[in-house]
């Protein structure tokens, strides 16, 4: 766990608390009242329900050849990314060992989401493209920040463990998701595992998914940009710890021997990959601060259950992580069909390095307290 006294203070902070709740009360009526809408070719559109802005700005993302990895923009093995879509997974995360811990196929991942949840216990969003997994997992139920964010992928399998009626149903009405309901319509693409119980014994594997639709082979364009240059703002970074919630506290040590992130829980130490026995690691972390509201609709049975809806069109506050370095941004996504994008205080572009990427969404208020996204030296 990173020494607080040597952390650097989370800017984020600075703002009083009568600050923070007037710009939370505008945030609020924007997002009542202003909807982004994406649309592709004769696919439906989906009101991204969240707040936007005219001075919102994105980078046209290139085309990569056909060598190049879309999602990481590495060398594609055997010379050929593979003619396939991407594939997202939701990722249980419930805190402690045993239950959904660990998981199985994060370090094959392209991309990983960590997302909040109801009563902000974070759960996962796998995106894989390039590389193969054996058992992913354990599958949990979709939410609506899944298919909010799976839009820039532009025509991926998402893969779920059932959810509620208005998500799932919201999932297999939008005609450019390739929905694999792993306890509905496409079971046969899962399995229980002897090691789980209950929820958490559902697993999958890439080849299971993409059976399922062998004649999608449309590959996702990059929803990043990528680069060598690292900005002059850039700060050395040993570790960066995020608060969310009691039992889903993560930490990311900075391995510069492997180049990369090492995943943490403060509760249980490094984290583990059970389909290849490694601790978890990434090449990039993008910390994005997101906006939220509390959706309609219980998760649970009961008040008080509603699902955390994460806004991620438009723009705010974050950091980009790569090299050992953490840089202050400020994110960028246009509307649902785009990728993500960052700028620097002066409105450079900033990149990430070629490789595999953690995003971790940060609800305002969370990011807004002190204390609870930090940075050690």
């Amino acid at each position: 766990m990173p020494d607080h006294a040597k952390a650097s203070r989370n800017p984020l902070s600075n703002l009083s608390r009568n600050q923070w709740i007037a710009v939370g009360v505008v945030v609020a009526v924007l997002g009542a009242v202003i909807g982004i809408v994406a649309t592709s070719g004769s696919s439906p559109t989906k009101s991204a329900g969240g707040p936007t802005t005219s001075s919102s700005t994105t980078t046209t993302l290139p085309k990569l050849g056909r060598n190049i990895c879309p999602l990481t923009d590495l060398p594609a093995a055997g010379g050929l990314d593979p003619q396939r879509p991407a594939t997202l997974v939701k990722i249980g995360n419930e805190p402690g060992t045993g239950l959904a811990r660990p998981q199985g196929g994060l370090n094959e991942a392209d991309i990983v989401f960590d997302t909040p949840a109801e009563g902000f216990i974070m759960r996962y969003m796998a995106v894989y493209q390039c590389n193969n997994a054996t058992a992913i997992g354990p599958t949990r139920s979709v939410r609506w920040v899944d298919y909010h964010l799976a839009r820039m992928f532009l025509h991926p399998i998402l893969a779920f463990a059932g959810g509620i009626d208005p998500n799932v149903n919201q999932v297999l009405k939008d005609k450019w998701i390739e929905p694999a309901d792993l306890i509905g319509a496409q079971s046969n693409a899962a399995g229980r595992v002897s090691t789980r119980s209950g929820d958490d014994s559902l697993f999958t594997s890439t080849a299971q998914l993409y059976g399922l639709y062998k004649k999608a082979v449309e590959p996702p364009p990059p929803v990043f940009q990528f680069g060598a240059s690292i900005p002059a703002s850039a700060a050395p970074t040993a570790t960066a710890q995020i608060n969310f919630s009691s039992g889903t506290d993560v930490v990311w040590k900075w391995n510069a021997a492997g180049n990369d992130w090492i995943h943490s829980y403060t509760d249980t130490g490094t984290d583990t990959d059970t389909d290849n026995n490694q601790p978890v690691t990434t090449t990039n972390i993008v910390e994005m601060v997101v906006s939220y509201r509390i959706g309609p609709y219980s998760e649970h049975g009961g008040p008080g259950n509603g699902d955390v809806e994460s806004q991620t069109v438009g723009f705010g506050q974050g950091y980009v992580l790569r090299n050992g370095k953490h840089i202050a941004v400020t994110w960028h996504r246009k509307d649902l069909i785009s990728g993500l994008s960052f700028t620097d205080a002066q409105g450079n572009a900033v990149t990430l390095a070629p490789g595999r990427t953690w995003v971790e969404l940060i609800p305002d208020i969370v990011a807004h307290r002190a204390g609870n996204i930090t940075f050690t030296s």
